[in-house]
C-alpha cells in the first residue's frame, strides 16, 4: 500500500473544518449533512476506481483503465448534483449550502491533487 501524502487528504480537512464554520454560521446542517455525504460517497468511488484503474494499466490495459476514469467522474458528478437537488428540493437554503461546500470541496480536492502530481517524483527516481 502506498502511503497518500496529506495535500491529498486536504478536502477531508476542509470537510470537517466545514463542520464548525456551519454551526457556528447558523447555516443549514441539513445542507452539510448532504454534502458531506456525497462528498465521502465519491471520495470512497474514487478511491476504488483508482485502484481498478492501476490494475488494469499494470496488465497493459489502456483502454479499460481510461474507461473506468470517464465513467466514474461522470458518476461522482452527477451523485453530487443529485444529492444538491433533493436537499434543495427539500429545503431550498439547504441545497444552497450543500452547492457552495461540493463546489468548495471539490476545489479544495483539484488544487491538492494537481500540487500533489508536482511535487511526486516520478517512479524510478530517488534523493541522490
Amino acid at each position: 500500500m502506498v502511503p497518500m501524502s496529506p495535500p491529498k487528504y486536504v478536502d477531508l480537512i476542509a470537510l470537517a473544518a466545514a463542520l464548525g464554520i456551519f454551526l457556528l454560521g447558523g447555516f443549514p446542517l441539513l445542507g452539510y449533512a448532504a454534502a458531506a455525504a456525497a462528498w465521502l460517497v465519491q471520495r470512497g468511488l474514487q478511491t476504488l476506481a483508482n485502484r481498478r484503474m492501476r490494475e488494469h494499466l499494470a496488465a497493459g490495459n489502456r483502454q479499460k483503465a481510461m474507461g473506468i476514469v470517464a465513467g466514474t467522474t461522470l458518476g461522482r458528478v452527477w451523485l453530487m448534483a443529485t444529492a444538491v437537488l433533493l436537499v434543495g428540493l427539500a429545503e431550498r437554503e439547504s441545497g444552497l449550502a450543500a452547492a457552495v461546500l461540493l463546489a468548495a470541496l471539490f476545489t479544495i480536492s483539484f488544487a491538492a491533487q494537481g500540487l500533489s502530481h508536482l511535487l511526486e517524483q516520478p517512479e524510478g527516481q530517488g534523493a541522490a
